[in-house]
């Protein structure tokens, strides 16, 4: 802008100048003319700049990915550093990712690290060995979503452990206030869905299944934060949801009884349907696997869009705010309205994605519990047996 206007006031001044210096009259249009132009290219050249530091894809992209840096509220520039712990070709390194931030080289030892702002390791850290080669020593770094990881656990204990405590003290009196409406959720998530699923299994997978619960909702919540120690997309990061399903995974599969793996192995189905060609027998082992990668992809989609909405909803105010001012203030009042609805919307979603998942771990579970018929009956006759012990 200060370069715009030093060139109009330039303009200004041969135009004014030029009589008095006894020009040819040609001269002043002259140079009018060539000062219109060079006015021209700056604005050309600053409006060329606007639009490459402005780039919404690449702004949705770093808020949703993980980073080695905590933003800063409402200031995306500014990052808190985490410690980045890196094996490297020579041994373990250990230092602030301040020192490699905006693209900052940092030698330790023979070593230098840098985080690429684009090519293949674009915001992963590198290291740069003496002879000039490129490559990714193992990570082990307190990422933004390392430490959300951190917060979101806290939290869940924070809310479990005083309910513990209660009732540890108090017997079976009611809680009140905000113990009450977490002994509500509790009590929703373990009658209304757990033990009608598991029945008499439900005690033995409780513990797994509220926990995962919470935590996914916990997650969720404090995605929707833009103050630290919130705003991280963990339930948005495919790496995080495939470590939650794979926990579903081995506790099915570990704990499945005898007629679980019969019906993987050997269904009741045809023999010509087994034998020679095993076509029941993989499509069960390839089912086992849909399972989870079907828990990993719904919660990751479905989180992972409802902040893509958000965010995008609000760079739509700066995409309009080249337009003009009337342009702008429209944008801005019509995506704050969106902005406060999809945010409403949001808080209900992370309730139904951690339900979601809660509910088909439950269902995969009680079916790798399911017994044969002898094993049942065998169960029904030692029920009883076992309530009279109990109760003696």
């Amino acid at each position: 802008m200060m370069k715009r206007l030093s060139t109009i006031f330039a303009s200004l001044f041969i135009a004014a100048v030029a009589p008095l210096a006894m020009m040819a009259d040609d001269a002043a249009p002259a140079a009018t003319a060539d000062t219109e132009v060079a006015v021209e290219n700056t604005a050309a050249a600053e409006h060329h700049e606007a639009e490459e530091d402005f780039k919404p894809k690449d702004i949705i992209f770093e808020h949703l990915g993980d980073g080695y840096g905590w933003e800063v509220p409402f200031n995306h520039h500014k990052r808190i550093p985490l410690p980045i712990i890196v094996w490297a070709s020579d041994g373990l390194h250990v230092f602030s990712s301040s020192r490699v931030a905006h693209g900052a080289t940092y030698r330790d030892g023979d070593i230098e690290f840098k985080i690429p702002q684009e090519g293949d390791y674009k915001g992963k850290l590198v290291e740069i060995k003496p002879d000039g080669s490129v490559e990714k020593p193992l990570d082990f770094s307190i990422t933004k979503n390392v430490l959300a990881i951190f917060f979101t656990v806290i939290i869940v204990i924070l809310c479990v452990m005083p309910l513990g405590k209660w009732y540890r003290q108090k017997g079976y009196v009611a809680a009140r206030g905000f113990k009450g409406a977490l002994e509500a959720l509790y009590e929703f998530i373990y009658v209304s869905l757990i033990k009608a699923t598991l029945k008499e299994q439900a005690r033995r997978f409780a513990p797994y299944l509220l926990t995962v619960f919470m935590f996914i909702f916990v997650a969720n919540l404090m995605g929707l934060v833009v103050v630290f120690p919130g705003g991280a997309n963990l339930t948005g990061n495919i790496a995080i949801t495939l470590v939650l399903a794979l926990i579903t995974f081995f506790i099915t599969n570990i704990f499945g009884t005898k007629h679980y793996w019969k019906e993987i192995l050997w269904p009741d189905v045809p023999l010509w349907l087994k034998f020679p060609l095993p076509i029941m027998p993989v499509i069960e082992i390839f089912g086992m696997f849909t399972k989870p990668a079907a828990l990993t992809v719904r919660l990751f989609a479905n989180m992972m869009g409802g902040h893509i909405i958000v965010i995008s909803l609000t760079l739509i105010i700066f995409i309009f705010a080249k337009m003009g001012v009337a342009a702008l203030s429209g944008a801005t009042v019509v995506s704050m309205i969106f902005q406060i609805f999809m945010l409403l919307i949001d808080v209900l979603v992370s309730f139904i994605q951690a339900y979601v998942f809660t509910m088909l771990s439950t269902i995969f579970i009680s079916l790798a519990q399911e017994h044969g018929h002898e094993e049942h009956e065998k169960h029904k006759e030692a029920a009883p047996a076992a309530l009279s012990e109990t109760a003696k």
